[in-house]
């Protein structure tokens, strides 16, 4: 049976052709087939080469992996390609924190020879099911890897909003929006909402208000079974919108309800290596930890 990988990227950059040029002619030595998109491919330009060939059906159908060449947002367009198919994804960072790729750019070579050596470990990560009511008909319906966030829509003004929690009202916020993230979107928006990281392998849920003018406007630590609620309240809320990645958005209008759950279809995500994600973070943001000295001999 032909083995064959799935190439997405951005075809654009320099850096992007040279990467795909490199995975496709040394997988070519191992026999590996590498689909994708027919014109991704040729702007790629590998379409010519033996062992690529046009995506022939549904995307990531019959693929060991796929392999994404870009930053965080090109894995978050990818994983939209795949999810449903489960192949997993691996990332070459071409682009600058890349908290979701697996390598770097000077890694090409090696991500090869681990492809061909099927070297790989796969990873589920949570994802969430958001669903927007307006006058109690479910209007539209996405999903999320990173989060789930309700914004305002106007710059000008404020958006009032109350947070449900498991059929409960917790607190009503006047404020610029609300954050709802997985452990894997603790290091993206909601990071830059004031929420802490979480590892990735804690089951929780994250809410963190935006600017929120109130007392009681810390990020939340939910268990990952609750069902959040958003709802804009009619009488004084402007119009808001909701973002799934910051990358698909629905605009909603005052009364709006959003439900927020975990799903249950997750992102797979191949790992090359078994680093602590202790590592990774101190990798991706740089973290000092100079004066460290580690766990002194006889002591556990």
């Amino acid at each position: 049976m032909t083995r064959r990988v799935l190439l997405i990227g951005h075809p654009g950059r320099e850096q992007a052709r040279e990467a795909a040029r490199v995975i496709v002619h040394e997988l070519a030595a191992e026999d590996i087939e590498v689909t994708g998109a027919e014109d991704e491919l040729e702007a790629f330009g590998v379409l010519a080469e033996p062992n690529a060939v046009a995506q022939p059906g549904p995307p990531g159908e019959g693929c060991e992996l796929a392999v994404v060449l870009g930053g965080d947002g090109t894995i978050l367009r990818a994983a939209e390609v795949v999810r449903e198919s489960g192949t997993p994804l691996l990332g070459i960072n071409l682009g600058h924190v890349g908290f979701l790729a697996e390598a770097e750019r000077d890694d090409v070579h090696a991500v090869a020879r681990r492809i061909a050596e099927r070297d790989w470990a796969v990873e589920e990560r949570e994802t969430l099911e958001v669903d927007v009511q307006v006058d109690d008909t479910v209007v539209w319906t996405s999903w999320a890897l990173n989060e789930a966030s309700v914004e305002k829509a106007s710059r000008e003004r404020m958006i009032e909003l109350v947070l449900e929690i498991d059929g409960r009202p917790l607190s009503t916020w006047g404020c610029d929006g609300l954050v709802m993230a997985t452990p894997t979107g603790s290091t993206a928006y909601a990071f830059s909402a004031g929420g802490p990281v979480v590892w990735p392998g804690v089951e929780a849920l994250l809410v963190c208000p935006i600017s929120a003018h109130a007392l009681f406007a810390r990020p939340l630590v939910l268990s990952h079974d609750v069902r959040i609620a958003v709802e804009l309240l009619s009488e004084s809320s402007g119009r808001g919108v909701v973002w799934c990645d910051g990358r698909r958005s629905f605009d909603l209008p005052p009364g709006a309800r959003i439900a927020v759950r975990r799903s249950d279809l997750p992102v797979r995500l191949a790992r090359l290596a078994q680093a602590p994600f202790t590592d990774r973070l101190v990798a991706k943001f740089d973290l000092s930890v100079g004066g460290w000295r580690g766990v002194r001999r006889g002591q556990a």
